[in-house]
């Protein structure tokens, strides 16, 4: 893959070899983030756990206490009063069964993140193949499946961030925009980071976090220390 010249100049303040501290490593993403727009700066865990088994999966929500700089568009299922409440919080979205061959048929997709309350979840069962292949699909682990939709709604907005295991046992997320200052960076990563560590499955044997690595949208990557971890 050939790389610009921009992020070959970028790539030269990383050096391969070093495993950066957090807090190095989050100056340094933000200083190799050159693009035209305001990067994301994301962080990729790559982990010991095996999420073919139940009993090692790792699937929860953080909320990031700076936000993750993007504006979340959220689609809550509701009825009766709980209608309301949703559009009350700030809620993009609310609607019930009406919404179904929206999603299914016309291929609505203009939302974020998917909140339903306990006794929706069996029309919303029904969208499991349009919403689950994308990550959509509410869970109660993820905090979205809940009777308080207020709360769901304002976490959201806060910036509460979903993390799980993809197929490879690494987790991907979004801790800031490269715009953010360092601060409010290592404030995000800090927060994600303890989220990550008291996730960490009992099942589990040998060593958890197996490498942290640190990265801007278009640039490259920054192993970070795992050892405080």
């Amino acid at each position: 893959m050939k790389h610009g010249k921009k992020y070959v100049e970028a790539a030269k303040l990383v050096d391969r070899a070093t495993l950066y501290e957090p807090d190095e490593a989050i100056a340094l993403a933000k200083k190799t983030a050159v693009a035209k727009f305001d990067e994301t700066i994301e962080v990729h865990i790559r982990t010991g756990c095996d999420g073919r088994h139940a009993e090692q999966q790792i699937r929860g929500a953080v909320v990031l206490p700076n936000g993750t700089g993007k504006t979340v568009k959220v689609l809550v299922f509701a009825k009766g009063d709980k209608v309301n409440e949703a559009e009350a919080a700030g809620a993009d979205f609310v609607g019930g069964e009406e919404l179904i061959p929206r999603i299914q048929n016309e291929g609505w997709l203009d939302f974020d993140v998917v909140v339903a309350t306990p006794d929706m979840m069996g029309v919303v069962g029904r969208l499991g193949k349009v919403l689950g292949p994308k990550g959509l699909m509410p869970n109660p682990k993820a905090g979205t499946v809940t009777m308080d939709v207020t709360k769901a709604v304002n976490d959201i907005k806060a910036g509460k961030i979903e993390y799980r295991l993809d197929k490879n046992n690494i987790v991907h997320v979004p801790v800031g925009k490269a715009s953010f200052t360092e601060e409010a960076l290592q404030e995000n990563f800090k927060a994600l980071m303890d989220a990550i560590v008291k996730a960490k499955p009992s099942a589990l044997k040998g060593q958890y976090l197996r490498s942290i690595t640190l990265t801007s949208t278009m640039g490259p990557g920054i192993k970070v220390s795992v050892a405080k971890f």
